[in-house]
This record gives structure tokens, C-alpha cells and sequence, in this order.
């Protein structure tokens, strides 16, 4: 078959082909996620619908130093970034998965063919030698026909897993900063909670020494005192514990933040560090757009609809055409005499699978099965994200009615400290009421402190549900 006619049949298969051919693979659409209009929860807040950076929403510039720390030197976020990398290449690499390849080979080939064979014995007669030269260089092209659209699913699957790992790296980035401001609140709640012990000690001290006098006196008996030394106990025993428990929080906050346990320097006024409510919860939909995991999860599904489609097309025949040029002679020093020497094949390959066709139809069936449990788990992460960020807002709403009768109360309690001193010196008052007094006032100073710690909590909670700002 000469070349004209070569020519002439690929170029009819390959337009047959083309006429025939569609991408085998479906176009992403998202599925309707049902999301409410509403959350069950609401809270008022102001301010616009963006995204809020960090470093404005959190104020205590102690705070602001621990988070930017963390960013930089956390080894998680270091793990998925070597990850980004990777991804990074095999995005490089699926845009050129069906470029054309091109070999070059070179090589030089003695044999000595049997004396009673045919080629033996006519190469004799004709070159006077025993053996055959063959000396070959050879400039090879292959290139595989995109007829079912490979090459733009495998960049979409590509990138999507590429953009997914970017958005899980912002995700990551959201739950590194909260971890680092939970921890922070937890270390100041632990040093307020010191602050209290010692203020309480002082008090107990103070009545401890007044009620010693009053028993020399003779006024009171030794049970008074008893009990006024046990309330100083009560109080003592706070302080290894909220040291302990402050050491082992630095060593952990210390690790977040990529660095060996070590001091942790802290502002000091834990009630001044709620941050002021500039959130917009605005709508559920609009998490789609705000928060990271959502991002990623939602690029899975178009991941696995590009390999979805790339398993299909794995079912269909495939074009390949090889062009190639050379130069070859059987001998060397006419190796390169052009364009005697010149060779030139042209081929075109049909492969079509078989005997495989059952195992290729279950990876495709697996790629679709995969793909809907994508799907699946995409729906949730968005009935997950509408529920934090209404178990944020009862929260937050709670902690603050909650804290404002605290207040109230505090206020009561003070009062009924200094009463019940004044009472007790006037005698008019037991003893037992004093203590009562003093023992009420720590406890509800313990309580006030662990509620302004959840009302800090769940401000950042919110602030990570309704996706966060890692800029």
C-alpha cells in the first residue's frame, strides 16, 4: 500500500471516528442540597457577609502572635503543604498525559547467521563476510487520539483534587487558629482561676485570724475554727491543681505552635478578650461559598465524575498513530549517507479491549458507586456546617444570658460577704453563715470564670462555622 493510500485511510477512519465520538463523560451539575432558608438558631449580629480575617476578629496582640506562630511553624500545616506539592505535579502531569511522545534509539548490530541457512550462505556469496552489520537511528512519534475526551477529564479530576487539597489546607489553617485561641482562653481561664484561689486564701486568712481572736476571747469554740480553716483548705487546694493544669496546657499550646514546651506569654484580663459580635450569619447557602471543608468536599464529587467518566472511556477503543524516521544501512561508513539511508514507517493502531470487558465494567460501576457516596458525604458536611453553626449561635446566646445573671448575682454575693462580716463582728451572725458566705462567693466566681471561657468558645466557634479567614 503505497503512501497516498495510507493517507487516505487514516484520514477517513479518523473523520468516521470524530463524527462518531463524544466525550463519554458527564458535566459536573450539583445536586439540589435541600438547605434551609434559615438557621434554627439565630442570633443578632452585625456587620457585612464577607469572609472575616483573623487578626480582626481576635484582638489580645499575645493571641494574634500565638496564631501567627502556629501558621508558620505547625507541622500539620508543613505535612499539607509537602501534600500541595504532590498535587501540584500530578496537575502538571495530566496536562500533558496525552501529548504526543517522541523516543530517539541508536544502536549497531552484528549476527552471524548458520552456514546452511538461506540468509548465511547468500550473505557469504554477496559480501564475502560471515556475519551481518546493521547499524539504525531512529526518531520515533506516538501519539494516542483524544476521541473521548481523556485529556480534559483528567485535568478536571486533576485539578479539582488539586483545588480540594488547597481548600483542605485552608480548613486545617481555620482549625489550627481555633485550637490555638481555645487553648489561650483555657490558659487564662486557668490563671483566673488562680487568681481567685488566692484571693479567696487571703479572705479565709483574714477570718481565720479574726475568728483566733474571738476564741482566745472565749466567744467562739474550736469547731469555728476547724471550719474556717477547712474553707482555707478548700481554697488552698485550687492552687497545685490550676498550676498543674497551666503547665500542661503551655506544653500543648507550646507544640501547636511548632515549638518545644516552653512559658507562654498571655494578656491578663480574660473578660476584655470577648471579642465584639461583627459576624453575619447571613444564609446556609452561603456556606458554600465561606467555608473551606464545604469547598473540598463539593470538589470531590467532581473529582470522582471526572474519573467516573475516564472509566467509562477506558471501555472504548483507542487510537494511536506512530510516525516514524530513521536511518539505517549495513554498513557503517554508509550509516549516514543521506537520503540513501533514510527509512520511513507510518502506523496507526486500533485498540479495543475484549476479554476485559467484565473487569472494566466493574471499575466503572465502582468509579459511579464511589462517585455517589461522594455525594453523599457532601450533603452532609452541609447538614453538619448548618448545625454548627446553629449549635454556635445557642451557645453564644446562651452564654450571654447566662453570664448576665451571673453578674447579678456576683453583685448579691459581695454584698453578702461584707454583710455577714459586719454581722458576725456585731454578733449577729454564726459563724457557719460567714463561711457559707465566703464558700458561695468562690464558687460562684469558679462558675463565672468557666462561662466566659464557653462564651469565648463559642464566639470562635462561630467564627470557624460560618467558615473562618485564614488571610
Amino acid at each position: 500500500m503505497n503512501t497516498f493510500y495510507i493517507k487516505n485511510f487514516l484520514l477517513s477512519g479518523l473523520a468516521a471516528i470524530l463524527l462518531l465520538s463524544c466525550a463519554v463523560g458527564k458535566e459536573y451539575k450539583r445536586q439540589d442540597l435541600n438547605v434551609p432558608q434559615t438557621y434554627k438558631e439565630s442570633t443578632k449580629v452585625t456587620g457585612d457577609t464577607v469572609i472575616l480575617p483573623w487578626k480582626t476578629f481576635f484582638k489580645d496582640p499575645q493571641l494574634i502572635s500565638l496564631i501567627d506562630k502556629a501558621l508558620l511553624k505547625n507541622n500539620e500545616i508543613h505535612t499539607a503543604l509537602k501534600n500541595m506539592e504532590q498535587l501540584d505535579l500530578a496537575y502538571k502531569q495530566a496536562k500533558n498525559n496525552l501529548m504526543p511522545t517522541v523516543d530517539f534509539s541508536a544502536g549497531a548490530n552484528r549476527a552471524w547467521a548458520s552456514k546452511n541457512s538461506l540468509n548465511g550462505s547468500l550473505n557469504e556469496q554477496f559480501t564475502g563476510t560471515k556475519y551481518i552489520d546493521d547499524f539504525s537511528a531512529t526518531l520515533r512519534l506516538s501519539w494516542e487520539v483524544d476521541i473521548w475526551g481523556k485529556t480534559k477529564m483528567q485535568k478536571e479530576s486533576a485539578a479539582a483534587d488539586y483545588f480540594a487539597q488547597k481548600e483542605n489546607i485552608n480548613a486545617l489553617k481555620t482549625r489550627i487558629i481555633v485550637q490555638v485561641a481555645q487553648a489561650y482562653y483555657n490558659l487564662i481561664s486557668l490563671d483566673e482561676q488562680l487568681k481567685i484561689a488566692e484571693k479567696n486564701i487571703e479572705l479565709s486568712d483574714n477570718t481565720l485570724k479574726m475568728m483566733k481572736l474571738q476564741y482566745t476571747a472565749g466567744q467562739i469554740n474550736s469547731l469555728a475554727i476547724q471550719q474556717s480553716e477547712a474553707q482555707k483548705k478548700t481554697a488552698e487546694l485550687l492552687i497545685p491543681l490550676a498550676r498543674q493544669n497551666i503547665s500542661i496546657q503551655e506544653n500543648a499550646l507550646s507544640i501547636l505552635c511548632g515549638e518545644y514546651p516552653g512559658k507562654i506569654d498571655r494578656g491578663n484580663s480574660m473578660k476584655n478578650m470577648i471579642p465584639e459580635n461583627t459576624l453575619s450569619e447571613g444564609v446556609p447557602a452561603q456556606l458554600l461559598s465561606r467555608r473551606p471543608d464545604l469547598k473540598a468536599a463539593e470538589l470531590a464529587v467532581i473529582s470522582l465524575n471526572a474519573k467516573t467518566g475516564l472509566s467509562k472511556a477506558a471501555m472504548y477503543p483507542s487510537i494511536s498513530l506512530t510516525p516514524q524516521i530513521g536511518i539505517n544501512s549495513n554498513k557503517f561508513n554508509t550509516w549516514f549517507d543521506l537520503p540513501g539511508s533514510i527509512t520511513k514507517t507510518l502506523a496507526a493502531n486500533l485498540a479495543m479491549p475484549l476479554l476485559q470487558k467484565r473487569q472494566l465494567k466493574t471499575a466503572y460501576e465502582t468509579a459511579v458507586i464511589e462517585q455517589e457516596k461522594a455525594v453523599i458525604a457532601f450533603r452532609q458536611s452541609m447538614m453538619t456546617a448548618v448545625s454548627e453553626v446553629s449549635d454556635a449561635m445557642a451557645k453564644s446566646k446562651g452564654t450571654s444570658e447566662r453570664l448576665a445573671l451571673l453578674e447579678q448575682r456576683t453583685a448579691i454575693l459581695d454584698k453578702g460577704i461584707n454583710d455577714a462580716l459586719k454581722l458576725y463582728k456585731s454578733g449577729m451572725a454564726t459563724y457557719l453563715e460567714v463561711i457559707t458566705a465566703q464558700n458561695n462567693k468562690l464558687q460562684n466566681d469558679l462558675e463565672y470564670v468557666n462561662i466566659i471561657l464557653e462564651k469565648l468558645n463559642a464566639e470562635v466557634d462561630l467564627y470557624r462555622s460560618l467558615g473562618g479567614g485564614v488571610n
